[in-house]
């Protein structure tokens, strides 16, 4: 039989990275967490979590953090099932997601910022590249993600969103300068180029597809969404913008799109398990409705289900 009141301490320390955090959370003393934590790895006989700054879960640690997150889940269904709700509290519930920088940035606070006020939901967002968030829900990290990534997480669903629409633009000034013949792949290779951070590929699949080059060797990495926009109407470099973020700026020209016509679409994909969980279909159907309302988030492929 599970300890809840111990796991609830374990993911406290592993969620706060710390034991003074933890207590702070719990609203009890950091000893009260330190005993609760020890307990139950002497009941264990295993160790639970690694001590450091921050700490940090073992495999079992985490494991049977990602399992009491699911039971949270199963938890806020209760009230809504019983006869006697109204007798019921509402539990608190923390959801976890693993979204991409562009993401935030754009649609997705409109998509789920009302969600949570009506859900009375608090929200735990890790900010990652596209291409690793699902990597942070197979680690039981997350409850859920948005991610770029096709292949299957077990244990998920997986739901596409549309295709995010991305742009490779630069300033008229940083044009005149670097590609005045043209954006050719002697250009490209001259022109500081300007990623979100190393893990970011967008820029490089682009270049290739265009001209079978690699990035050049001044590359910015700027890992912020609103910095690389800052950075690039600053005429620092080029880069692939999330047509969403940069339509007002090439409609003003302060923005203009390097070779017209060749942009590049990135799959967005919601990944969630595979619980029965009414908030989760809830948020999932949000999601949905949010994205098929923007233009620029291509819907024209159906669901894809893992």
């Amino acid at each position: 039989m599970l300890d809840y009141n111990a796991l609830t301490a374990v993911s406290a320390v592993v969620r706060e990275g710390s034991f003074d955090g933890a207590a702070r959370k719990l609203n009890i003393t950091a000893s009260a967490v330190s005993q609760r934590v020890r307990g139950y790895e002497d009941r264990l006989g295993a160790l639970l979590i690694v001590r450091g700054q921050p700490c940090r879960p073992t495999d079992l640690g985490q494991a049977l953090v990602t399992h009491l997150d699911k039971v949270h889940l199963l938890e806020a269904e209760i009230p809504h099932l019983s006869h006697a709700s109204g007798l019921l509290s509402q539990p608190n519930v923390t959801l976890r997601i693993a979204v991409n920088a562009d993401s935030l940035a754009t649609w997705f606070p409109d998509a789920i910022a009302r969600f949570a006020t009506e859900a009375a939901i608090c929200l735990d967002l890790l900010v990652e590249d596209e291409t690793c968030t699902a990597d942070r829900l197979r680690s039981g990290k997350v409850t859920a993600a948005i991610t770029a990534q096709t292949e299957p997480v077990p244990g998920c669903r997986s739901v596409r969103l549309g295709a995010m629409q991305y742009i490779a633009c630069a300033t008229p000034d940083f044009i005149a300068k670097y590609f005045s013949s043209g954006a050719s792949a002697t250009e490209f290779q001259n022109a500081p180029c300007i990623c979100f951070d190393r893990n970011d590929e967008l820029e490089a699949r682009w270049l290739y597809a265009l001209h079978k080059t690699q990035l050049p060797r001044k590359t910015h990495y700027i890992p912020s969404t609103q910095g690389f926009l800052d950075f690039t109407l600053k005429s620092v470099g080029w880069g692939l913008q999330p047509l969403a973020l940069v339509e007002k700026y090439l409609s003003q020209g302060d923005l203009i799109e390097i070779v017209p016509g060749r942009r590049l679409s990135v799959d967005l994909y919601w990944v969630t398990p595979r619980v029965k969980s009414q908030l989760l279909q809830d948020l999932t159907f949000r999601l949905k409705n949010e994205c098929a309302q923007h233009a620029w988030l291509d819907q024209s492929t159906g669901n894809c289900t893992a």
